[in-house]
């Protein structure tokens, strides 16, 4: 299969694009978040095609796009009361919602599970061929099962360039890791996956607590032990002993760091991150494909800060060094 580049810019691409999705064909598509794999959510055969292209076991749910909150009633069997004030207040945005699926959606985007993970990226392109044609999509991250997240077309082609019929090239991402995952049950709302968005941003929309279970075995997307992974194995380290680590092996290590320690550590192959959650968050990833490309086979890692607002880091760090 030969991978289409199509310019999200074009309206004849835009057009391409979308018309590929109807036809049951794979485009990966650019979110605030990160770029998605995207089938025809309604079309179950195209859906079984990301489990292929992503080599993604098929028990593993994937999170449905909407383009407005008019769709929802398509794939949620009761939209409960809590919906409107988070609705009004983060969608579009990089929040996934947990629901009871409608009894139409097929097992093959839930996994086999009685809910459905719905959310409204934040994308002026992806938004606009969500409206214009009508559809919603599943999509997961476009990149191979386990591996790193994609922030740009370039990251995606890496991966799955001649498994899928194109790319949506929209330029980078500007949030930069996936969205948060939030369950609401009937007294209690639980953050499933660390994301942009925390508990203190969601507290004041609801009438309960909202958690953030520190480890959970609920089955949604990113809950792997393994994920996020770049080839170069990656060690979390203090920044008081990661010089000591890279002057014992440093020809073939890189660093990733953040903060004014790092500069004194005369290493080849080192990139610097912003010190502030945000501008961390946003080259997170897009970093670890750039130093993959160097051929390290260490990578160490500055741990990052302890604080509530860089959990998701935290999450993303921890599965790309698990083994």
């Amino acid at each position: 299969m030969r991978t289409e580049r199509l310019n999200a810019l074009n309206p004849d691409d835009l057009q391409r694009a979308g018309e590929l999705l109807i036809a049951g064909e794979l485009v990966a598509v650019p979110t605030e978040t990160v770029y998605g794999l995207a089938a025809d959510a309604s079309n179950p055969e195209a859906v079984e095609k990301i489990f292929l292209a992503k080599q993604r076991p098929r028990n593993h749910p994937l999170i449905t796009h909407i383009g407005s909150i008019d769709q929802l009633s398509r794939w949620v069997n009761v939209i409960p009361d809590w919906v409107a004030p988070l609705a009004e207040a983060f969608w579009p945005g990089p929040l996934t919602l947990i629901f009871e699926r409608h009894p139409s959606v097929s097992d093959v985007i839930t996994g086999g599970l009685p809910s459905i993970a719905i959310r409204m990226p934040d994308h002026p392109v992806l938004l606009s061929l969500l409206q214009q044609f009508n559809i919603a999509v599943a999509a997961p991250s476009a990149n191979l099962h386990k591996k790193l997240s994609p922030t740009s077309a370039e990251q995606v082609l890496s991966g799955l360039d001649g498994r899928i019929a194109a790319v949506l090239d929209g330029g980078i991402c500007s949030v930069g890791t996936e969205s948060t995952i939030l369950r609401i049950s009937e007294n209690q709302a639980e953050i499933l996956r660390s994301g942009p968005l925390s508990a203190r941003d969601f507290q004041p929309y609801l009438p309960f607590s909202v958690i953030t279970p520190e480890c959970h075995q609920e089955a949604i997307s990113g809950n792997m032990k393994v994920h996020y992974q770049p080839n170069a194995k990656v060690i979390i380290c203090a920044a008081a002993s990661l010089a000591t680590q890279f002057y014992a092996e440093p020809e073939a290590t890189g660093i990733l760091g953040y903060s004014a320690l790092m500069e004194n550590i005369h290493c080849q192959h080192k990139l610097i991150l912003p010190n502030n959650h945000q501008g961390y968050r946003q080259a997170l990833y897009a970093s670890l494909y750039a130093l993959d490309l160097k051929g390290i086979k260490t990578l160490l890692v500055e741990a990052p800060p302890r604080l509530e607002e860089w959990a998701d880091i935290w999450d993303r760090l921890n599965r790309a060094a698990a083994e």
